[in-house]
């Protein structure tokens, strides 16, 4: 386990004008990489009280999380990673289904000795933190899901035959040739168009995942977490053989994205299942409407 500097582009803070911009998570959070089960998982903690920890979805890294584990760092240790072939982590050559990846996360709470952590998670993240909470239920005692479906999960199939997906599907040598070094736009096509207001996705916090991005190895390895997604619907599907979650779930989406559809996705998954809309936005809560998304994950953590 070795500690690095700190990252200095950083990652996201409120601002007046109700949107989000980069900024560096506060002092008092340090970062680690952990080795788990394969990978090198870059993690930052804060805080002090009941655990929580909060995962990132795909265009992002654990920086997207920064508003909310400040707010949350003041009665709660704040566990931050960035999964396995993103952001800071390592990319191994493997292991994007998203069971292996919940096995990472484990791995993080056991060297940092939780064994109870709350789970709030977006987008890729929230495949990741089904998979952690449906393999450990002892380890998560709540679990706030934001705007993304589950492989093999409730009406799977008419969400995914929307054209906005096509990228579901997107991915291999030649996905690769054709983005290198264009990721730029690549990911701004996820930006605009998953978005109630693009302006809002400010341009500071585009460059930043740009260049995370463009890093070597970055895109095949954001590339492999939708290829995983069949391997991550049978899954899903073996866990929900065994039993829906039984511990709270608050299911969250975009007013202009999934919006109630979470809490669909979600019924079908859990028995204990809170509906929450996040007003004027679409994907990109913690850009768009930081201070809704804040409010509704803090209010139920209480």
């Amino acid at each position: 386990m070795r500690k690095l500097a700190r990252f200095t582009l950083g990652a996201i803070l409120l601002t007046s004008s109700g949107h989000a911009e980069i900024h560096p998570f506060p002092a008092t959070f340090k970062t680690e990489t952990l080795s788990t089960n394969g990978a090198q998982i870059y993690v930052r903690v804060g805080g002090s009280g009941p655990a929580v920890v909060m995962l990132h979805g795909y265009g992002e890294t654990g920086d997207m999380w920064e508003p909310l584990a400040t707010k949350l760092a003041k009665d709660h240790t704040v566990v931050v990673p960035d999964l396995r072939g993103m952001g800071l982590s390592g990319r191994p050559a493997g292991g994007y289904d998203k069971k292996t990846e919940a096995h990472d996360i484990e791995r993080v709470l056991a060297t940092l000795k939780i064994e109870h952590a709350d789970l709030v998670t977006h987008d890729i993240g929230n495949m990741v933190g089904y998979a952690l909470a449906a393999e450990y239920p002892d380890l998560i005692t709540k679990f706030v899901i934001i705007d993304a479906p589950l492989p093999g999960v409730g009406p799977r199939e008419q969400i995914t035959r929307s054209h906005a997906l096509w990228h579901f599907s997107f991915w291999g040598p030649d996905a690769e040739r054709l983005v290198k070094g264009r990721e730029r736009i690549y990911l701004d096509r996820f930006w605009n168009e998953f978005s109630d207001n693009p302006k809002m996705f400010d341009e500071a916090s585009r460059q930043h995942y740009a260049e995370l991005y463009a890093r070597p190895g970055a895109m095949h390895a954001g590339f492999e977490q939708f290829k995983a997604f069949d391997q991550d619907a049978t899954d899903n599907k073996a866990f929900l053989a065994k039993g829906k979650l039984a511990i709270p779930v608050l299911a969250v989406g975009g007013e202009k994205s999934f919006g109630p559809m979470m809490a669909t996705v979600m019924r079908a998954a859990a028995t204990n299942v809170t509906e929450a809309v996040v007003p004027h936005s679409g994907h990109w809560v913690m850009e768009e409407n930081p201070t809704a998304t804040i409010k509704l994950v803090a209010d139920f953590l209480k």
